[in-house]
């Protein structure tokens, strides 16, 4: 760490002794014993500009007061029956862990269809999730590494992906938003697989409009990707659609049903659900509940810029496909008709 770098953090530690104690409370469940790496997260986010990392940083921890987020892993979403559905419908799970300990997860973009359950449950489920990895599963990976381990490795998967996409980017940006402000610098890469012609259209367009610190972080691999991943994971680690070519689905898995890190019968969920369930008898009588409610954040203008980017590619790619059938369709008539005139 250059010397710069150490009086940035100096620097943003003495601004975070003034912060409100209900703010200093927070703060511990964030950085769970690790303020400086912390600090870092968020300066990296600001590129090293101390006044607007603290303001960022500020910013979530009230958002994390005012929405209780400390204590969201205390709130099952039951029936167990509609968490299954969440899970069949909103594709994520852990597969393993990095061959330097960093867990792998897995999103199935292409597959989650986000319509069996209200969007505050997605929202819900997703922000337990990054609860949980950071406060149960990261530490678990850094007390057996010996080392800390503070940010994971996604794999995404496009299969499947549809212009019917559209209607989810609402959706998806809410999620990237908090993800974005309340959880910065938690992924060290992103790796793209089983990427269909639509995804490679967007891809074009949206690229440029990235932060160079981002577009490091993005890989996008030929196939399901499996002999680039296997050079940082073993072959148990890989999600399920990166274990053969043309696997197909990011639903299912032909090596049994415990193979699919997304099913809600995969240990991880299994392991995360009866911890949130056994972190709520404490304080209440599991019950049928409403979903948790989260204020939703209001996305960087650059965030909304690339969102507006994508539906406007969606539209045109929409627009495209309706002009070839269209042009298919009148061929086939002029066909027809030149077979009875003859």
């Amino acid at each position: 760490m250059g010397i710069a770098n150490e009086d940035a953090i100096k620097k943003f530690e003495t601004l975070m002794e003034g912060v409100d104690e209900s703010l200093k409370k927070t703060f511990q469940n964030m950085h769970q014993g690790y303020p400086t790496d912390t600090y870092m997260r968020f300066l990296r986010a600001r590129d090293w500009n101390v006044e607007k990392a603290q303001k960022m940083l500020v910013d979530s921890l009230n958002w994390r007061v005012q929405n209780d987020i400390d204590n969201i892993l205390t709130k099952p979403i039951v029936p167990a029956e509609l968490y299954r559905k969440v899970r069949d419908t909103q594709l994520v799970g852990l597969s393993g862990y990095s061959k330097e300990g960093m867990p792998v997860i897995a999103v199935g973009v292409g597959h989650s269809t986000y319509d069996k359950a209200s969007v505050h449950y997605y929202v819900q489920s997703h922000i337990q999730m990054n609860e949980y990895r950071d406060r149960v599963v990261m530490p678990m990976a850094s007390q057996k590494c010996g080392r800390l381990i503070s940010s994971c490795i996604k794999v995404l998967d496009m299969t499947g992906l549809k212009l019917s996409a559209l209607n989810q980017i609402k959706l998806l940006t809410v999620i990237t938003t908090i993800d974005d402000l309340n959880y910065p610098e938690k992924t060290d890469t992103y790796y793209i697989v089983n990427a269909p012609y639509i995804f490679s259209a967007c891809w074009k367009v949206v690229r440029p409009l990235l932060q160079e610190r981002t577009r490091k972080k993005i890989q996008v691999l030929q196939g399901c990707g499996r002999d680039e991943l296997l050079k940082i994971m073993d072959y148990a680690c890989l999600p399920h659609f990166c274990k053969r070519e043309g696997s197909g689905s990011s639903r299912h898995s032909r090596n049994g049903m415990n193979d699919n890190c997304f099913s809600f019968d995969h240990p991880f969920h299994q392991e995360l659900y009866n911890y949130v369930r056994e972190q709520a008898a404490p304080t209440a009588p599991l019950k049928q509940q409403g979903s948790f409610h989260v204020a939703f954040p209001e996305p960087d203008p650059d965030d909304a810029k690339i969102a507006k980017t994508i539906e406007s590619e969606f539209h045109r790619l929409e627009d495209q496909k309706d002009q070839n059938g269209l042009v298919r369709s009148l061929s086939k008539q002029i066909s027809d008709l030149d077979i009875k005139i003859n």
